[in-house]
């Protein structure tokens, strides 16, 4: 092999640092959007919010009907008056020319420090309020408000940290034994006694060590005379597994009751919460989707608008602007040019994630405006490749649009993921999406008898005969991709 030089005349993409700046913002979710652009407003004096200057969806009022835009007007008349009153109340000039510590001096002296408690120091330097309440805090705080001697409390105090978030028991009362070896003796009747009162703390039946003790629990807090409240105490209490398993045969004859009355009882059973500290951790971590996109049929044609709330107005600040050709230092004259074209295309990418947006969703909604109209049965069989041809993109670029970006409509709010699948071969020829198939077997499963719940075999016969080839095992994957139990477990007493 012989060294030398070789010239290639050639052409590539590179990766600049403003397409990857454009790339990474058209994969952004609304909230991590408005994170970047908090972020840049900080960073670049360049840009500024254009609060005024909120564009609004570009549709003629031809199509519109004529009492959304009589709203849209009187919304407009109530808004005015309220901004002329700010106007007016907040001065043009405000009366302080000195810093703020020269009026106020935010540090705390010893002394006033020294007033503070324990509780006040540490919720000073830790925020707690905002900090949102777990299942040990809300119980710990009953606990404040219960009295309990000094041992006791320590003992309450071990059981609420042994709880975990279904409000059961994690730790045996052996082990909260074993954890006061250092301290004074602790027996296991006072473990118990303490244990009581805590199962009696809100939610009802929390400090469980089964289910049989939760259920009961929370029986016990029923007036005496509810109907067949003793007939469930005695079956949570003794035959629990047989309910579990359904075996409701083995249930009226060792209860002695007819099928009747055994549904009444399992009936007030089923009313009991099997979970009670998992109700109270869901209420502490709800989460909230703020749709991109909504969409809306004006006039019978369907009409798609992104939501202007979260995609921020930006503009080049002027007065920054202006001073480029005003200074003479070389190095501050580069460095606000550097700041002024990162500006630019920064507002360039947000318009360009914007608009491809947009675009994406239309297509989707062209594809699928079936399902809008009449449902999930509806939906056709649609991959990331069907778009990225109609709208000669890259597959890559339609999954970063598609990917934490959610569409509002009449039916609820979906993940614009949601109107991809895959589809299954018809007995005519055709092709069927996998989403409408888990809609069927979703109302195939409502409409069975509850007595004779249908097997995934015979759900795969009913689709065969509407002409859609399943096979048992996928209909299993889509039954459990629904969270679906098997028939076995959905079997149901049923009164004649």
């Amino acid at each position: 092999m012989k060294a030398g030089l070789q010239i290639r005349l050639g052409q590539h993409i590179t990766m600049t640092p403003q397409l990857q700046q454009a790339i990474r913002l058209l994969q952004l979710s609304s909230l991590e959007l408005h994170q970047e652009v908090q972020e840049i407003l900080e960073s670049n004096i360049m840009l500024e919010l254009a609060e005024d200057e909120y564009e609004t969806p570009s549709i003629d009022e031809s199509d519109l009907d004529l009492d959304i835009l009589q709203e849209t007007k009187a919304e407009e008349q109530l808004e005015r008056p309220s901004n002329e009153i700010v106007r007016e109340e907040v001065p043009k000039e405000l009366p302080i020319d000195t810093d703020w510590e020269a009026i106020y001096d935010g540090s705390l002296s010893p002394d006033d420090y020294s007033n503070y408690n324990s509780k006040d120091k540490e919720s000073l330097f830790n925020n707690e309020s905002s900090v949102a309440e777990t299942l040990q805090d809300h119980l710990r705080w009953q606990l404040d408000l219960t009295p309990f001697s000094d041992l006791d409390r320590a003992i309450a105090t071990a059981l609420i940290d042994a709880i975990d978030s279904n409000g059961y028991l994690g730790a045996s009362l052996e082990e909260i034994r074993d954890s006061f070896k250092n301290s004074p003796p602790v027996s296991m009747s006072e473990i118990e006694t303490v244990l009581h009162r805590i199962q009696h703390f809100d939610p009802i039946g929390v400090g469980a060590r089964n289910l049989s003790e939760c259920l009961l629990l929370q029986l016990s807090e029923y007036k005496a005379d509810t109907p067949w409240l003793k007939e469930a105490k005695i079956l949570v209490k003794k035959y629990l597994p047989l309910l579990g398993t359904h075996d409701y045969a083995q249930l009226t004859k060792r209860m002695k009751l007819s099928r009747e009355n055994l549904g009444e009882v399992i009936k007030l059973i089923q009313s009991l919460n099997p979970q009670p500290g998992a109700l109270l951790e869901d209420t502490l971590s709800t989460t909230y989707i703020i749709p991109d996109v909504f969409l809306k049929k004006i006039k019978g044609e369907w009409i798609v608008q992104l939501n202007s709330d979260i995609s921020p107005k930006l503009r080049i600040n002027n007065h920054y602007a202006n001073l480029i050709p005003q200074i003479n230092n070389r190095d501050e004259n580069k460095n606000l040019k550097a700041h002024l074209n990162e500006a630019r295309w920064f507002i360039k990418s947000l318009e360009s994630r914007n608009e491809t947006l947009l675009k994406v969703t239309k297509s989707i909604v062209k594809h699928q405006s079936d399902f809008f109209d009449y449902g999930e049965e509806a939906m056709k069989p649609l991959i990331l490749q069907d778009i990225a041809k109609e709208l000669d993109m890259h597959e890559s670029t339609i999954s970063r649009v598609t990917t934490h970006k959610y569409l509002h409509t009449h039916r609820g709010i979906f993940e614009l993921k949601y109107f991809f699948s895959s589809h299954v071969s018809t007995s005519n020829g055709g092709e069927c999406s996998s989403t409408a198939i888990r809609a069927m077997i979703k109302k195939l499963i409502a409409a069975e008898n509850a007595a004779k719940p249908l097997s995934d075999n015979k759900i795969a016969t009913h689709l065969s005969n509407r002409g859609i080839k399943v096979a048992r095992r996928t209909v299993a994957k889509y039954r459990e991709a629904m969270l679906i139990p098997p028939s076995n477990e959905r079997k149901r007493l049923v009164i004649q």
